[in-house]
């Protein structure tokens, strides 16, 4: 059984992956030289508007910028950023700002902060941009640099295009205003208290957190502040962890890529749930009273059903990853609900909702999107949902996770050197085709390379996990011997 084919991307990025252009800092592409090149050039991009395609398929809704002053004054054009907690942060901050200013536009900076807060504020606050500094779940060595249009949403690929032009052209350099036209920087200090008031407020008034209690792991990333608070005023006993970075230790064998960190937290003080987010607080993953994890794939199960029942569903449609388990399309498809499936990322999620009207979206990963809220993905905006139908159906995350039977699914990542074309590759073609051939309905394979690293991703399910374990090593040895690994 394979999932319906995701809307193909044609534009071959140099810069810009799947969700910005991210990489070891202080190392190319993430120098504070480049940063200061790609504040320019989006500040540019400001003044000259990358015009919108004529066949409007699926992007974000309008170009980048569509936004003109209604006013006769000159328009004063600003840039919000917003960064996680890592040590890099504060070169890559500094440059971006300084690029930015550098071209005459002013810029607002708000500190740590969770991407979708900066995608919130950029939007509350009119910026005509936002910027996050952030590499997510990456370690604390690597970081990352993504755009939001005015509207909240990632960049168009033909925006990010345009940026990578501009840089490589030498294009940043020739526009240099001088005296009262070079912009200002200014910081804003209440920020965390804006994100955290939009984030009570998705939370139905007539329900309570009271009587619960709750670990939640921070990643010592940029939510340390926001997620133990909005819980904590919402009435729910909180457990903190991973709220002392200091640095170095975001994501360090803790948050979504750790959720054990989590369970064991919640095992010791008898919680009723736990949350672990990643170091920029977009995912969330969860464990439920029993210490069982429930990633994306149960959560967008769990909500699709209370939407659908609610009549708030948009088109009955939920929109998912080619990574999403083959066990949330049986369950959606036993509701009479639809799954359309995009390439991995969140972006295309978004893309995927816009282009056809829907309201909910996600991964397996843990991002999750609900666009009658907010404009990506949003690990604390995710819990409050999670826990606003656990309170109001008064049922424990155990129950409500047997909405969906996950498959058995193997995911392996092989290290590569080099991103070559799979299907030129003979060796695993041809392991593909017999693994496909033995699975036949009754499972699915999915080889692809990582967006932001040097990976090669192997995924299997089927019935029998032992089977499909041993049929993706063999995958995976191939890849290795065809393509040469790094370890």
């Amino acid at each position: 059984m394979s999932p319906a084919q995701p809307r193909k991307k044609n534009r071959k990025r140099h810069l810009f992956g799947t969700d910005g252009v991210r990489g070891v800092a202080n190392l190319e592409p993430m120098t504070s030289e480049m940063a200061l090149k790609l504040g320019r050039a989006i500040a540019r991009v400001l003044h000259n508007p990358v015009p919108k395609p004529a066949s409007g398929s699926g992007k974000n809704g309008s170009s980048f910028p569509s936004k003109l002053p209604k006013t006769s004054a000159r328009h004063r054009y600003k840039i919000l950023i917003g960064k996680d907690t890592r040590l890099s942060g504060y070169m890559l901050e500094t440059a971006l700002a300084s690029g930015i200013c550098s071209v005459g536009v002013d810029v607002l900076l708000v500190g740590p902060l969770p991407t979708p807060g900066v995608a919130f504020l950029t939007r509350s606050m009119r910026a005509d941009a936002g910027v996050v500094i952030s590499a997510s779940h990456n370690p604390f060595e690597d970081n990352g640099i993504k755009f939001f249009s005015y509207e909240g949403f990632k960049l168009p690929d033909e925006v990010e295009a345009r940026v990578e032009e501009m840089i490589f052209k030498g294009e940043t350099d020739r526009y240099r205003p001088t005296a009262s036209e070079i912009g200002k920087a200014f910081r804003i200090s209440d920020a965390v208290g804006r994100y955290i008031v939009f984030l009570k407020n998705t939370f139905p008034r007539h329900l309570t957190l009271e009587g619960l209690r709750i670990v939640v792991d921070c990643s010592h990333g940029a939510a340390y502040r926001v997620a133990p608070e909005v819980l904590s005023e919402l009435g729910a006993e909180v457990i903190p962890i991973g709220v002392h970075p200091d640095g170095e230790n975001i994501n360090r064998d803790c948050g979504s890529l750790y959720p054990e960190t989590a369970r064991q937290a919640l095992l010791e003080h008898h919680a009723d749930l736990a949350v672990s987010l990643d170091g920029d607080g977009d995912r969330a993953i969860f464990i439920d009273e029993q210490g069982e994890v429930v990633d994306g794939d149960y959560v967008l199960a769990i909500c699709a059903k209370e939407m659908q029942e609610k009549g708030v569903l948009k088109s009955n449609t939920v929109v998912a990853t080619v990574m999403s388990n083959l066990g949330l399309d049986l369950a959606l498809q036993g509701m009479g609900l639809k799954v359309v499936r995009t390439a991995v990322g969140d972006r295309y999620v978004v893309e995927e909702m816009l282009h056809g009207g829907y309201n909910l979206g996600g991964e397996q990963s843990g991002h999750l999107l609900f666009l009658d809220h907010n404009t990506t993905g949003d690990g604390c905006l995710t819990c409050l949902q999670l826990l606003a139908i656990m309170v109001e159906k008064g049922q424990r995350l155990g129950e409500l996770r047997k909405v969906m039977t996950r498959l058995p699914q193997v995911l392996l990542n092989v290290g590569v050197k080099e991103k070559k074309d799979i299907s030129r590759l003979p060796r695993v073609r041809h392991k593909i085709a017999a693994a496909e051939k033995e699975l036949g309905k009754r499972g699915r394979i999915l080889v692809r390379y990582s967006g932001t690293e040097p990976l090669a991703r192997v995924m299997l399910e089927g019935e029998d996990e032992e089977r499909i374990r041993q049929m993706a090593h063999e995958i995976a040895e191939e890849i290795r011997l065809e393509m040469g690994s790094e370890k």
